[in-house]
């Protein structure tokens, strides 16, 4: 993998809009990290993240300050910037937390709404649907990020999916590694599935069990993963 970013990625964007330029740019140098395309290791050029994105290094520094925030990036002051390796404790931790919150989520939804019919949830999963039979993975993780939030939302906590998203960074990498492994994806439209019927009757029950399959598979397969791309890990 390269050390810098590539032709591709250098191609210039569309100029960022003005007053949400450092959010903006945050935004989308946190999706290229999570999808892979800035790999971990890989050297961040601020002039030219400022080139590409036709923007001052004001928002840039602003953006990179607060991905370092999330674990996104590493600074090395007087030497240089680049894209964290995953860190597989704090993925652990992440897995952790999120577990106990959509646990409870799920519980709670379960017993207090036996026969409601979640149509956000079933919305976003049948866009998953489309997107897995055309490949598109990056869709697929996206959709992935919204099933859950739909969840959260119909359970009136859906601030809390913020908190999960800025720690969520090297977890959802792992997730990306282990994405394209055969029978992944069917098994995670399987496990929506199964949340969403065990939810609509009623069985809080089965809703955790399925849930706790579900977020525990990625890892499960952690040594694997490493194995096959070693140098996208904190030693």
């Amino acid at each position: 993998m390269p050390n810098d970013m590539t032709r591709t990625q250098q191609r210039r964007r569309q100029p960022l809009r003005r007053g949400s330029a450092s959010s903006a740019l945050h935004d989308s140098l946190r999706d290229r990290i999570l999808n892979l395309d800035l790999v971990p290791g890989q050297s961040i050029s601020r002039s030219a993240i400022a080139a590409e994105y036709q923007v001052s290094l004001t928002p840039v520094r602003d953006a990179l300050i607060k991905l370092e925030e999330e674990g996104l990036i590493d600074t090395f002051p007087q030497s240089k910037t680049e894209v964290s390796r995953i860190d597989v404790h704090h993925a652990q931790e992440t897995h952790f937390l999120r577990l106990a919150l959509e646990l409870e989520i799920v519980r709670r939804l379960a017993m207090n709404a036996p026969g409601a019919t979640f149509h956000e949830a079933r919305s976003v999963l049948a866009q998953q649907v489309a997107a897995r039979e055309v490949n598109d993975l990056s869709a697929f993780v996206r959709l992935d990020s919204n099933f859950h939030y739909a969840l959260y939302e119909a359970a009136g906590v859906d601030s809390l999916f913020t908190l999960i998203q800025s720690r969520s960074g090297h977890i959802d990498r792992l997730r990306k590694l282990n994405l394209p492994d055969p029978g992944k994806s069917q098994s995670i439209l399987d496990c929506h599935s199964r949340i969403l019927d065990a939810l609509e009757a009623g069985d809080a029950d089965t809703a955790c069990a399925v849930l706790r399959e579900h977020l525990s598979g990625t890892l499960a397969m952690v040594d694997e993963i490493r194995a096959r791309t070693p140098g996208y890990f904190v030693a």
